[in-house]
């Protein structure tokens, strides 16, 4: 049994709704559904509208017991991972992620969340959410786990597009900027360019450019800009938004993500190598297991596309149910705090002269 999202909203306390997307990952619907049974067992302020092949997430949501908090919307369609973008939108307006985007261009849902196809994803949420005003290149932030108080630090773009130039870079720093403050409570966050090292004459002509141009609006847009930063500042506690282009970005975290399963798999060998390690394993036991959890990758799975009108969450296409809820629960957080709304004032003031930026920055303040 399905309900409508007018049931969904009124049934109890008014619940936030997201928009899921069942069929995108590699995993099927039956993680993501899992995923959703997670979020919904620890927060009963989340709704959903559920997009895919109704036959099999109405087993999957009954199985659940969670025919109370889902809508169904049968969509046979499926965006395959080695889908061209341009193919998807030509084709693709019966698929499961198109029909997810739909429902936050409607205004059925606050906030979008797929595992599937990121060029795809990316494309249909550009041409159905358009592109914020002033906005060139829209962004993917992720969290990267750090040494900040807030244990995590904000990086973008990690793949949205592969190209930036220095206004792109601007826009990159005031929307991570935005994400900072809003998701992770930064009152002025730190914010650094990456690059090949930390002198001014190194780098691109644009970083060179983006360089001065990010420091002539900081004051005015309530951030510490910090100058260029190198990769292995990515996890430290120097800064709070780390500003480079998609191709630099995609890059890191990939590399990122695989050194941390690197040093998980040989932590693992070394305390089996012998009894006396095995013992040493039990005696660390506790400890190993905070590690595990604190680098995680599932548990800050979720990058979130900035720069449209509306948010949309894209979940690792490998997620398994942990994952598919840490997505969701960044979805609902964002939704909560109305970050949407105070994206828009944050890039609307990068968009303006830094006396300018001063005015349009009182009124993000008070809205952030």
């Amino acid at each position: 049994m399905t309900i409508n999202t007018k049931d969904l909203q009124t049934s109890g306390a008014s619940r936030t709704i997201i928009s899921v997307d069942a069929m995108g990952g590699d995993r099927g619907p039956a993680a993501v559904v899992a995923g959703i049974g997670l979020s919904a067992s620890k927060n009963p302020a989340i709704g959903f509208i559920v997009h895919g092949d109704a036959e099999v997430l109405k087993k999957l949501i009954k199985k659940r017991r969670l025919e109370s908090v889902c809508e169904i919307r049968d969509c046979l369609g499926v965006v395959t991972m080695d889908a061209k973008p341009s193919q998807v939108l030509r084709n693709g307006k019966d698929t499961s992620m198109w029909s997810t985007i739909e429902a936050v261009r409607n205004g059925e849902a606050t906030v979008a969340v797929s595992c599937g196809n990121t060029g795809a994803l990316m494309a249909i949420s550009m041409i159905r959410l358009r592109k914020l005003p002033g906005v060139n290149r829209p962004a993917i932030a992720c969290l990267w786990p750090s040494l900040s108080k807030s244990g995590f630090n904000v990086m973008l773009d990690v793949g949205a597009d592969i190209r930036a130039d220095e206004q792109d870079l601007l826009q990159y720093a005031m929307m991570g900027a935005s994400y900072a403050r809003n998701g992770l409570g930064i009152a002025r966050p730190r914010i650094g360019l990456l690059n090949v090292g930390t002198e001014e004459h190194k780098g691109r002509a644009e970083l060179k450019a983006a360089n001065d141009l990010i420091a002539s609006h900081a004051e005015q847009a309530g951030i510490d800009y910090v100058g260029f930063v190198e990769g292995g500042d990515i996890p430290s506690d120097r800064v709070d938004v780390i500003v480079t282009d998609g191709f630099t970005g995609n890059i890191a975290l990939k590399t990122g993500e695989g050194t941390a399963n690197l040093i998980s798999q040989q932590l693992r060998a070394a305390f089996k190598h012998s009894p006396l390690s095995r013992l040493a394993a039990l005696l660390a036991l506790t400890s190993l297991r905070r590690l595990s959890k604190r680098i995680d990758p599932r548990r800050v799975n979720g990058g979130v596309f900035l720069g449209l009108n509306g948010t949309v969450v894209k979940s690792h296409g490998s997620a398994d149910e942990t994952g598919i809820a840490a997505a969701i629960k960044l979805a609902f957080t964002l939704a909560e705090i109305g970050f949407s709304d105070k994206l828009a004032a944050r890039v609307a003031s990068s968009a303006a002269s830094p006396q300018d930026a001063q005015e349009m920055g009182n009124l993000d303040g008070n809205q952030e």
